[in-house]
């Protein structure tokens, strides 16, 4: 099904070639004056230099033009040059009638179907996700589902820090214990005590000689991990077990999913091969004993280090691992492109290993290789988000926390014997994500952002709450109607033409309908999520006029009843699949 947006460009590019122009100036866009018109082409203002005219004289050539086009209700020129356009009710009626016919609600499938990775996890075992983790989860889970849904093979691998020192730390301190049996709260007090030791100085800033001793010892149990010897590995086993159980459980109560459960271990194989490849073909070289790669690029306005690929010790960095993580994914899943999502702080990071790999030949050079840096999520103070007392906290509790707000405001509003407590319980945990991961994801990701519990868990606004509880009205509406009208609306391609004339939000509310697919391709070519999040809330206050406006149940004639009921059946439809993108999901009721 073609965009609403492609319909109207193509129309207008007829109307400028048919009046003798270059068709490319007749572009069209949604008015920046919705008082005045529902879309616009400036394109008589751009043209006027080129053709020697006027551009009110090209604007009202190309606006007769353009009247000829039953798509169009109105058209008019308007000083100094633009051509103001509102769509016919019935051009419109029929666009969103396609849209409820197709399953997918008009948004094509790609012309070619990719396959692209979607790195966005990067938690460390052995200790619980923070607060740290959360916005690489939401914004990474999030594109995927924006990705699925254009029709992609999407692959999100949580890519776990499962290998480096801090295995080596917890093994020695284990064994400092004497402690050949540990759970889970043991490890999540064990790795912060055997960090702390490691890093410990006197009074001179030098590292204690217990903490030179420690960390040495570390560094060795770390070397015989990574070189199979068997008891380090059975603790790193059992590390591993526990580990992986609470990050499921954790990921799983943000509604995250991966496909992949991969570590750095699982790279490990392919570092000494690519590292002799890129040795031997000259593409790294030997700088004071560590072995890199020069970045620097011709164009470039600043300089780059070149990227340290092993350290003069023989030790493996990041971006060692990263690149043998993309040759292991190369050879098993041939993927058409990457999206790392992670702190925008660590940009210079993905620019290095990026060029690395393109340098030596790991990808090839149609593949597209994306980062989306995320800015930071902080408290109302404007410093990053910390607990009460000043430390980081858990993600668990910040859940809970949420959770426990969103309950009380249930309560303010619905009695316990409305709705007992544990399904209030439950409704404030579907409720409390939408409010947690809405607050996130409709900020442009690049920018920092204040959380604000108390405006994030309001079921007014901009917010998550108050897309649901739309969702639940309309829900209610619908069921209402259904117990008591004797068929399902029609499908005509005028159904909906009722609607629109009913009230200015009835056609608004259909306009914004219409521009899904546009939407969302919008959201996935630019991996912005916030797009959706716009949209979604534009399409919520619309129907909540709309609502306000017209007595859907009440209306008399049957006829108009069905076109509300039609409308308001593709717009929950519609944002149920937008909040599915999202990551969250709509409660039964509210």
């Amino acid at each position: 099904m073609e965009k609403i947006a492609d319909i109207l460009n193509d129309l207008c590019r007829r109307a400028f070639s048919e009046a003798g122009y270059d068709p490319a100036y007749g572009k069209v866009g949604l008015s920046n004056r919705p008082d005045l018109c529902e879309y616009q082409c400036n394109g008589a203002m751009a043209l006027a230099k080129a053709a020697r005219r006027a551009p009110f004289d090209i604007a009202a050539e190309i606006t007769e033009k353009l009247k000829a086009y039953p798509q169009f209700s109105k058209v008019e020129a308007v000083r100094p040059g633009f051509i103001n356009m509102d769509l016919d009710k019935d051009f419109v009626s029929s666009v969103l009638s396609d849209m409820a016919a197709d399953e997918r609600l008009g948004l094509p499938l790609p012309e070619r179907k990719e396959t692209v990775i979607v790195d966005y996890g990067g938690a460390n075992v052995a200790k619980p996700l923070h607060i740290g983790h959360l916005r690489s989860a939401i914004i990474g889970e999030s594109v995927k589902r924006i990705g699925r849904a254009m029709g992609h093979e999407m692959i999100g691998d949580v890519h776990l820090g499962d290998w480096g020192l801090q295995m080596g730390l917890i093994i020695e301190e284990l064994r400092d214990r004497g402690m050949s049996d540990f759970s889970l709260s043991d490890l999540e007090e064990i790795y912060p005590a055997a960090s702390a030791r490691s890093k410990a100085k006197d009074e001179s800033g030098e590292l204690t000689p217990d903490a030179e001793d420690f960390r040495k010892r570390a560094l060795a149990a770390t070397a015989r991990l990574q070189d199979g010897d068997p008891e380090c590995r059975k603790v790193w086993e059992h590390i591993m077990e526990l580990s992986l159980a609470d990050l499921r459980r954790n990921y799983d109560a943000l509604n995250v999913s991966f496909e992949l459960w991969k570590g750095e271990s699982d790279a490990q194989k392919y570092i000494p091969d690519m590292l002799r490849d890129m040795e031997e073909r000259g593409i790294a070289h030997e700088s004071q004993g560590a072995l890199v790669v020069d970045i620097a690029e011709e164009g470039d306005t600043k300089e780059y280090p070149p990227c340290l690929i092993r350290k003069s010790d023989g030790a493996s960095l990041y971006a060692t691992t990263d690149l043998a993580t993309m040759v292991e994914r190369e050879l098993l899943y041939h993927p058409d492109s990457y999206i790392y999502i992670a702190d925008q702080r660590q940009s210079l990071h993905y620019l290095s290993f990026f060029r690395v790999a393109r340098k030596a030949g790991i990808v090839r050079p149609e593949e597209k290789l994306s980062f989306l840096g995320f800015g930071t999520m902080n408290g109302k103070d404007g410093k990053p988000f910390k607990t009460r007392e000043g430390g980081v906290m858990r993600l668990s509790d910040l859940i809970g926390e949420i959770n426990e707000k969103v309950f009380e405001k249930i309560r303010e509003t619905r009695s316990a014997e409305e709705i007992p407590d544990a399904e209030a319980r439950e409704i404030a945990k579907t409720v409390g994500l939408a409010a947690l991961k809405y607050g996130d994801l409709s900020n442009q990701a690049s920018k920092d952002y204040i959380f604000d519990i108390d405006r994030f868990t309001s079921f007014e606004g901009n917010t998550g709450p108050y897309i649901l509880y739309t969702i639940v009205r309309i829900g209610s509406i619908l069921e209402k109607y259904r117990e008591t009208a004797a068929a399902e609306p029609a499908k005509e391609s005028s159904i909906y033409a009722a609607a629109e004339e009913a009230s200015p939000a009835g056609k608004k509310l259909a306009l914004c309908i219409s521009r899904y697919s546009e939407v969302i391709a919008s959201a996935w070519e630019e991996t912005a999520p916030h797009k959706i999040c716009q949209y979604i809330y534009e399409i919520s206050d619309e129907f909540n006029s709309f609502y306000h406006d017209v007595k859907v149940l009440s209306e008399p004639d049957e006829a108009k009843r069905q076109s509300y009921i039609a409308l308001l059946s593709l717009t929950r439809e519609l944002l149920l699949r937008c909040i599915d993108m999202l990551g969250f999901k709509a409660p039964d009721k509210m």
